[in-house]
């Protein structure tokens, strides 16, 4: 555990200010929801994931889907990678880069026209937003060496599979 050297004071009906440095070092909008731990004498406030919940489930969709379509799948939230099909297991807890993060903020799609450089990886890709009922959690984003075309049919199959299972509302 770091010491930031803050204090706050509790105001009368129990609330505390994290100060704004704190939040934006760990990437903690306004409105955003947390965890709250104890621990021995200590109170312990972490970022809350919807999608970190569904890691494990998350995992087996990776490894199911790599099996049957032979693309790579990696799941994010909306820091890093929470799970990856077994080709790509070396990412995960890999940070996302600012252009997935703006896709998730606008929950837009991606599809890659041409091979491209993600992750260090040049491959051709598509990246899905994961939408809860009232934001955006994360991606799916799949990667293969296949055409464009190609992707699109997978990420067809993948969409109807994952937003059935990995449903996080």
């Amino acid at each position: 555990m770091t010491k930031s050297g803050i204090t706050r004071r509790i105001d009368e009906l129990g609330r505390i200010v994290v100060p704004k440095e704190i939040r934006y070092n760990l990437g903690i909008r306004d409105g955003e929801p947390l965890e709250i731990y104890t621990n021995d004498n200590a109170i312990i406030i972490k970022k809350y994931s919807q999608v970190e919940n569904i890691k494990d489930l998350g995992q087996k969709l990776c490894d199911i889907i790599y099996d049957v379509c032979n693309v790579g799948i990696l799941i994010t939230d909306r820091e890093k990678i929470i799970s990856a099909s077994s080709n790509l297991k070396t990412l995960i807890d890999t940070k996302l880069e600012e252009k997935q993060k703006k896709l998730i903020d606008n929950r837009e799609s991606y599809t890659s026209p041409k091979e491209e450089i993600i992750f260090k990886t040049n491959c051709y890709f598509i990246m899905l937003p994961i939408i809860t009922s009232v934001d955006c959690s994360g991606l799916i984003i799949i990667m293969s060496n296949k055409k464009e075309e190609e992707n699109v049919k997978y990420a067809k199959i993948v969409q109807k599979l994952i937003v059935q299972k990995l449903d996080v509302a």
